[in-house]
């Protein structure tokens, strides 16, 4: 099991099991400390009505989490159907279901140990401290159910898409440089030969991050340049090579170079801004599938894409090879270009969607939408993918009524079809009222 694998599963089991144990160290340490140093303070409920109190909220709780919870992962798993699986996981990991657990758990721990202490050795006393504690676990169990009851909210495909584009937003805009800063990709390996291979070996991982710093601090410390064989979101398989090194002294610590290699069970967002678009195309081209046959979704998932595109587009996504502070070349990573953000983002909507009058409608708006905002620079690529959709309209509506239909560009797919305004200036600023 990796890493963050173990993280994962360790926070899943130890927050519940924090709160059980908090709660049974309290249940019998402050009525104790009640009856020793608070005589005074105890409750005007009668002890009958205490023990029904206390014993209503232990077996309301216990019946209440696994009412929720059950109904918690049958929604999930339900709405596993409408988008990419591997997006439910992400929501399964949500601590609020952990601390929701823990507080559930933990009222009713607490009810069971405090209920020993009801008429402790006769008194007919009723801890005061027993009830408000009781009264504060059950306001906080409240708490965490409306709070997962929002969370199961989230499900809904709409706050999905949102989720997973602000995940490809943040990813962006710490991954990337804007456009003005000068391009660091290498075309061509070092002259130096290469002196050590690193492998992997054992089950199958996948590549989640890297830390450049490091990496590019053992570089300098060796004199060497590194290179990655994979990028961030490849799979590596027993015996697969990662990186190389290149160096006229020798190798470098093992050790050094795999503790700077993040590696787990499954892709994440940490440094992979193609896994967001990855994921909204999962929802669109199944949402295209015949069983779901939903093109609206596929739209909604394409106005996410675009913001992704538009914000990639603006930042210069060459920066591939890394050097340390005397400009010497240190480091070289597989980063995605342009033309693959494109070919991700387009291809396979394209091709699910080549029936659908509204998502060719929505694409060619999208790609018009696109040339119009990011810089030259951008634009040949955009062209050819706009010339690739046309085609795909000739080709996929045989009504010539339907074929104008579908070439038209439309951000709703089927709403308001643009007109193009070619000959305004649309950065001007304009006064509201």
């Amino acid at each position: 099991m990796s890493t963050g694998s173990r993280n994962t599963y360790f926070s899943a089991w130890f927050i519940p099991l924090l709160y059980a144990t908090a709660a049974l160290v309290l249940g019998f340490t402050v009525p104790r400390l009640a009856y020793d140093f608070l005589p005074r303070y105890t409750s005007t409920i009668s002890v009958n009505s205490a023990i029904g109190i206390f014993s209503s909220v232990a077996s309301g709780m216990i019946a209440l989490t696994g009412i929720v919870f059950s109904l918690t992962f049958v929604m999930v798993q339900f709405s596993a159907t409408a988008y990419s699986p591997r997006l439910v996981l992400w929501i399964a990991r949500d601590p609020v279901i952990s601390h929701a657990i823990g507080a559930f758990t933990a009222t009713f721990l607490y009810s069971l140990a405090a209920l020993a202490w009801v008429d402790r050795n006769n008194t007919g006393r009723v801890p005061l401290a027993g009830i408000l504690m009781v009264s504060f676990l059950l306001i906080a169990s409240v708490i965490m159910f409306v709070s997962l009851i929002q969370r199961v909210s989230m499900l809904q495909i709409s706050r999905m898409l949102i989720f997973t584009g602000d995940r490809g937003r943040a990813v962006v805009e710490g991954l990337y440089p804007s456009l003005e800063t000068p391009g660091s990709r290498a075309s061509s390996l070092p002259d130096h030969p290469c002196v050590q291979t690193l492998r992997h070996y054992g089950n199958p991982q996948v590549v989640q991050a890297i830390n450049i710093p490091a990496l590019i601090e053992i570089a300098c410390g060796g004199d060497c340049v590194i290179a990655f064989v994979v990028s961030v979101g490849d799979a590596v398989l027993d015996g697969t090579p990662i990186l190389c090194v290149f160096s006229r002294v020798g190798p470098v610590p093992e050790v050094n170079l795999r503790t700077a290699i993040k590696l787990g069970d499954e892709r994440t967002f940490e440094q992979d801004p193609k896994y967001a678009i990855r994921l909204l195309v999962d929802i669109a081209i199944k949402a295209l599938s015949p069983a779901v046959n939903d093109p609206t979704t596929a739209v909604q998932a394409l106005d996410q894409i675009e913001d992704l595109l538009i914000r990639l587009g603006r930042r210069r996504l060459e920066i591939g090879a890394l050097r340390d502070t005397e400009n010497q070349l240190r480091l070289l990573v597989n980063f995605p270009s342009w033309e693959d953000f494109l070919r991700l983002a387009f291809d396979e909507i394209r091709f699910y969607g080549s029936t659908s009058v509204q998502v060719m409608r929505r694409m060619k708006a999208l790609v018009s939408d696109l040339m119009r905002v990011l810089p030259e620079e951008r634009r040949p690529a955009l062209a050819q993918w706009e010339a690739r959709l046309q085609a795909t309209v000739d080709r996929s509506f045989t009504d010539h009524q339907d074929k104008l239909d579908a070439s038209a560009e439309d951000r709703q797919g089927l709403g308001t079809a643009q007109q193009h305004i070619g000959t305004y200036n649309l950065d001007a600023t304009t006064q509201s009222t």
